[in-house]
């Protein structure tokens, strides 16, 4: 790891809160928040923080529920030169812990667990100093956590320098909110493109951001309706609600509607667009890089993810999807393999367009397994699985054998699915077992677990029980596959 220098405060461009007019509108949350109560806040928040001790190179892990009060605590923290752990406001004690003993912040700045954790606009504060902590030991001033849905987490680190990169990248694509504009930000703020992409783009090029609490669909249409929403941000799972509202009203300012975080599946991007008369578009990137690619006004159906942004230099290499960096983002042994010779490994397979040089990723090298001597991508049994119209979310993996998880809220039976898979793959890859129910569980930081272990946990734990009859028995599934080389 580098030695750290005094990070330079204030990289984030804090002299924006002085440059904008104080009454014009920075954010909405069901009132207009504007930039002299933000310019206040994060000046009190800086006295407040200072009285702590918190300074130049101090390290400070920051978990508070999505709030204006987790905004501007972020941007107090780096204008005083503090490298900034951002934690999920969902973990429990005890991940919060491994988390708090693996990098061993000085201070911890939180909240108390009997707040509400939608967004909401401001929440009380708690300054811990920690004796068993220690200084920042590198020049990061961003520490963020990979979802944890494989395995331990991945400690990533980020770089006022990489963050500028990023932003700049931002400015330069075309499409991107402009000043004047308002967003709709539903994707985290404590993740890269709802952070980078979201507030610190919007804040630079004076476009209103807009938060809403309220995620039902006919609430979240009459936020895009009332509050006149030019652009909004969201993941696939917004996007799938308000793609199932049946005669949604027309929203004709909206002229830009982006997804990032998760794959976006062709059923959604297809049924969005019947809806509302409007592509999404998508912007692909990673935790440790930021944003790689993007296709904001939906110009092409996924797989595809749009062209690489500037500024960043890619290659595909047997089949992944390389980026350089000039260091490696993490700041622990996990993940620290995936880095070669200044190339971080995606592990996302991917492939360029020989025409128009679009990229397209088409599945994880990683979810690869082999079923009787046969290779089986687990992402095209997801993908074929979630074309049922009961099916809002599917997650495959290999545990004894292929397993399907799958969220039918409105009712699937195994015998349904079972039909429909057997049109739609070939036997040996048809899973062993399903596990069907309203919802899948899901890591502190929203995604989709992605390990049969943890699956099987989760149940165990009580979230989101299978369905009673979710279980296929062995016996059954042999029955009506034909697999070479015997069971999987």
């Amino acid at each position: 790891m580098t030695v750290s220098q005094p990070l330079t405060a204030p990289w984030w461009g804090a002299d924006l809160l002085d440059s904008r007019p104080g009454d014009a509108v920075w954010a909405h949350t069901g009132r207009d928040v504007t930039w002299a109560e933000l310019r206040d806040r994060v000046k009190e928040s800086i006295g407040i923080f200072s009285a702590h001790g918190i300074g130049p190179g101090s390290s400070v892990a920051l978990r508070l529920p999505p709030s204006l009060t987790g905004i501007w605590s972020l941007l107090a923290l780096w204008s005083l030169g503090a490298q900034v752990q951002l934690l999920d406001h969902r973990l429990k004690p005890a991940e919060v812990q491994r988390i708090l003993d693996l990098c061993q912040p000085r201070h911890y700045v939180h909240f108390t667990d009997l707040v509400s954790t939608q967004f909401q606009d401001e929440c009380e504060v708690y300054v811990e100093w920690r004796r068993a902590s220690r200084q920042a030991a590198t020049d990061h001033c961003l520490v963020q956590f990979s979802s944890g849905s494989t395995g331990l987490p991945k400690v990533i680190g980020r770089t006022p320098a990489s963050l500028r990169a990023e932003l700049e990248s931002f400015a330069a694509i075309d499409g991107m909110p402009r000043e004047g504009e308002r967003v709709l930000l539903l994707n985290s703020t404590i993740h890269s493109l709802g952070l980078i992409g979201g507030v610190l783009h919007a804040m630079r090029a004076g476009a209103t951001l807009v938060f809403t609490a309220a995620l039902q669909p006919r609430a979240l249409l009459r936020t895009l309706s009332e509050q006149r929403i030019d652009v909004l941000f969201g993941v696939p799972f917004h996007y799938d609600l308000l793609s199932r509202v049946p005669n949604p009203p027309s929203l004709p300012r909206l002229r830009l509607a982006v997804s990032g975080g998760e794959r976006l599946g062709e059923d959604v991007h297809r049924r969005f667009e019947e809806r509302f008369g409007l592509r999404i578009g998508q912007a692909y990137g990673m935790t440790e890089t930021g944003i790689v690619a993007t296709d904001l006004r939906g110009e092409a159906a996924p797989p595809v993810v749009g062209r690489v942004v500037p500024g960043i230099h890619t290659r595909v290499s047997g089949g992944e999807l390389w980026v350089r960096l000039d260091r490696s983002p993490y700041l622990q042994d996990v993940g620290a393999e995936r880095y070669v010779d200044g190339w971080l490994n995606s592990k996302d397979l991917a492939r360029f367009c020989e025409v128009d040089g679009t990229l397209r990723i088409t599945g994880r090298s990683d979810s690869l397994v082999a079923v009787g001597g046969l290779k089986v991508d687990l992402m095209e049994i997801e993908r074929e699985l979630a074309r049922h119209p009961a099916v809002h979310e599917a997650v495959v993996v290999h545990g004894d054998g292929i397993e399907a998880h799958l969220a039918a809220p409105d009712g699937l039976t195994v015998s349904e699915i079972m039909a429909f898979a057997r049109k739609r793959l070939s036997n040996y890859k048809i899973p062993r077992r399903f596990h069907i129910s309203s919802a899948l569980p899901r890591t502190a930081n929203g995604k989709l677990l992605r390990s049969a272990e943890m699956l099987h946990a989760a149940y165990a734990a009580g979230g989101s029980p299978p369905h009673p009859d979710a279980r296929v028995p062995a016996r059954h599934l042999e029955d009506s596959a034909d697999r070479p080389g015997g069971p999987a």
